[in-house]
């Protein structure tokens, strides 16, 4: 495993860490699918045991299921990995509703705590915000607040676009953006990773299998259990990216899995600090850390699939 700086926070991140999206079950939706706790516990083990240090999830990921699992699954070795957890999606008040005012966000941050088993979390992300709030230095002075409690080593934002990430970035606040960037989202290549690297903001790239199609596995007549984020998916769009993943096999060479080529990719870019794929079982989690020692892109790789980003894959529709 190697391991990159996570921006200005210093933090010496494995590169691959694991995304604990999925592991928090689809009891409330939002998710991909149903889950074993059991497994999802061994999953986190294995990842801790070759080397993965940095453990992504957000209070909002099966209502806290998903801290529950990490806080049960990594006790007993909290000085070994550095822990990060969002806030903003309140599900406290019946339904999930946006809320980061500063109230709110210091008690969702005490039961994050109480989930994951420790008494500080190494980096704390707005988990979505609006983007008015994004630019507002004020918007992040209930965060400077928690760091001065030592209850927050560092924080950061978790954002879609890369307009929001120049927001986040004129403020002059936060250490981290964790954006989707894989083989399907490059526009952050051109719109924000050197504005980030400029900064030293370091960069955490989330949905790095492209929602799992990048992982290959999946056919167009593709259908997904209630729960699943995927399962609402028009068809044209989920045969699409099926059909753009075809188009980036040749990635899957010199030993790589095409799992291990989509993280590549987004390895393949310096401003990048950490790379979160999603893993449900041990075998997943260990094939996606295996993807840091298994042999970089070359640049005409790199250069190709890039080419045919910008053609749309030589899609219609939408994708």
């Amino acid at each position: 495993m190697r391991y990159r700086t996570l921006g200005r926070t210093g933090l010496r991140v494995s590169e691959v860490g694991f995304g604990a999206w999925a592991i928090g079950g689809n009891a409330h939706g939002n998710s991909y699918g149903p889950t074993d706790d059991g497994i999802s516990r061994e999953a986190v083990r294995k990842a801790a045991d070759v080397g993965c240090n940095f453990f992504d999830t957000a209070d909002v990921y099966g209502w806290g299921h998903s801290e529950e699992i990490l806080g049960e699954a990594l006790e007993g070795r909290r000085d070994d990995v550095f822990l990060a957890t969002k806030v903003g999606g309140d599900f406290y008040h019946g339904g999930v509703r946006m809320n980061f005012d500063p109230a709110y966000i210091a008690f969702a941050l005490e039961r994050s705590l109480r989930r994951l088993r420790t008494d500080r979390v190494d980096l704390y992300q707005l988990h979505n915000p609006p983007a008015e709030l994004m630019a507002d230095p004020a918007t992040y002075e209930a965060l400077e607040s928690l760091k001065a409690e030592h209850k927050i080593d560092h924080y950061g934002v978790s954002i879609h676009e890369p307009l929001e990430g120049t927001l986040c970035l004129e403020s002059g606040k936060p250490e981290t953006l964790q954006i989707p960037f894989s083989l399907f989202r490059q526009e952050w290549i051109d719109e924000l990773l050197a504005a980030a690297r400029k900064a030293n903001v370091g960069i955490i790239a989330r949905e790095p299998l492209g929602n799992g199609f990048l992982a290959g596995g999946l056919r167009s007549d593709a259908t997904f259990p209630a729960g699943d984020i995927r399962s609402h998916w028009p068809r044209p769009m989920v045969a699409n990216r099926v059909s753009a993943a075809e188009t980036l096999s040749f990635l899957a060479a010199n030993g790589r899995t095409r799992a291990q080529a989509a993280l590549r990719f987004v390895l393949a870019f310096p401003e990048v600090s950490v790379a979160i794929p999603g893993a449900k079982t041990p075998r997943q989690a260990e094939e996606n850390l295996a993807a840091s020692d298994s042999l970089p892109l070359t640049a005409d790789e790199v250069d190709r699939a890039r080419r045919l980003h910008a053609r749309d894959f030589g899609l219609q529709g939408p994708s």
